[in-house]
């Protein structure tokens, strides 16, 4: 299928994305800054960027501000964290079977690279009700409106129950999401056939587990699991971890992120993403996300709330751009649900039979918990994923046009 960005054309609307007003220095194009789940992003419709590629990630590295050789983005839209460099494009889609179609970029803070090569579960959130409101889909103007999205980067289908109001979408109420601080309206999110990303499939090995022999690190046991995104899962105690660590823990210690780099890097490898460890490194930051799992334990979240062991089912933590994720990417707890459910995985010897049947699973993560239920169904010997389901919430926090310096962006 030809994607909508693709076929994008030179058309812009009113206020000139590809052309400055007179006497104006920079060049103005329109966006949303947007927080879905625990990330933020810019939001476009993908009509108001340039058709070249390349010309296309120029401007979008300086709208965000990368790159920043001093890790701050200062002169741009990012935050310098990786759940705060992000960018979503979206265009109607001409797929039948769906309203719109997004690509999701994660912008690197220090290097001028931007990788599509996976999906962010956090600002999926938002998709559906920036579609809303751009007219790019029709909705009733009350209840729970249904938006079927094609998500580009891996060729899936989601859908976001985005709750309206009077003909506008809903964005306060009272769902709480452990790592965002205050309440909002709450959205359901549908993984539709959540297993396996592009060609690859659910397990890239066909293994519940693998031996990874890294240089410098040793054997590692891992879990190399492609749904919501591809990951590497191995467990927190081969890391010399207690699974209960929070950012300062891991972030500061330099030696520690290079052995998980290491480890991610050659499960990359392992799953057929990247002919090499350098290349993954280099090249796809993005993807695979290594994460590190353990059996529930009481522990203290970001916020100083007490987590209790019986709170949760597993505790896990994400790598994500190179530092520990502060709570969990969206796609990240897809995949863990996901791999909770299906028998000889790292995260299914933990969890056991509480995943069985599509119940929920309760994960532990730096700033609380997240329940998340994964709906599997045998097919033989193979599993796949039906769902996964999950709750986030969105909000608009600008609407707008950024400014971007003409010279750098031509």
């Amino acid at each position: 299928m030809t994607s909508q960005f693709d076929k994008a054309t030179a058309e812009r609307d009113a206020a000139g994305a590809n052309t400055r007003a007179a006497g104006m220095p920079q060049r103005r194009i329109p966006a949303v800054y947007m927080r879905g789940g625990t990330s933020k992003g810019v939001f476009f419709r993908a009509d108001s960027l340039p058709v070249d590629a390349r010309d296309r990630d120029r401007l979008l590295l300086r709208v965000i501000g990368s790159p920043d050789p001093y890790g701050k983005q200062i002169d741009g839209m990012g935050g310098a964290t990786s759940s705060t460099s992000k960018v979503v494009l979206v265009a109607k889609s001409s797929r039948p079977d769906c309203d719109v179609d997004y690509l999701f970029g994660q912008v690197a803070i220090d290097a001028p690279l931007i990788d599509w090569s996976g999906n962010c579960g956090n600002l999926t959130t938002a998709v559906g009700p920036f579609a809303i409101e751009q007219g790019l889909v029709e909705v009733a103007a009350d209840g729970l409106a249904p938006v079927r999205m094609w998500q580009a980067n891996i060729g899936k289908r989601i859908i976001a129950h985005v709750p309206m109001r009077g003909g506008e979408v809903e964005e306060d109420g009272d769902f709480e999401l452990d790592g965002v601080a205050f309440p909002a309206a709450e959205i359901r999110l549908e993984f539709l056939d959540a297993g396996g990303v592009g060609d690859a499939p659910l397990l890239p090995t066909g293994n519940a587990t693998d031996e990874l022999d890294v240089p410098g690190v040793g054997r590692i046991t891992a879990t190399l699991i492609n749904a919501g995104n591809p990951a590497v899962i191995v467990e927190a105690s081969s890391l010399g971890l207690s699974g209960t660590e929070m950012q300062g823990d891991v972030n500061g210690d330099p030696a520690l992120l290079a052995r998980c780099e290491a480890i991610r890097a050659y499960g990359a490898v392992a799953m057929g993403l990247a002919k090499s460890a350098r290349e993954a490194t280099k090249s796809r930051p993005a993807t695979p996300r290594l994460a590190f799992v353990s059996p529930p334990r009481a522990y203290t979240a970001s916020n100083g709330r007490s987590i209790k062991q019986a709170d949760i089912d597993l505790l896990a933590r994400f790598l994500s751009m190179g530092a520990l994720h502060h709570a969990l990417p969206g796609t990240g707890a897809v995949g863990l649900a996901v791999a909770a459910a299906l028998p000889g995985t790292l995260a299914h010897r933990i969890v056991g039979e509480k995943s069985a049947g599509g119940r929920q699973v309760r994960l532990g993560h730096p700033s609380g918990t997240l329940p998340v239920g994964a709906e599997m169904i045998r097919e033989g010997r193979l599993w796949r994923v039906g769902k996964a389901i999950v709750s986030r919430s969105a909000r608009r926090l600008m609407v707008g046009a950024v400014l971007v310096p003409a010279p750098t962006a031509e």
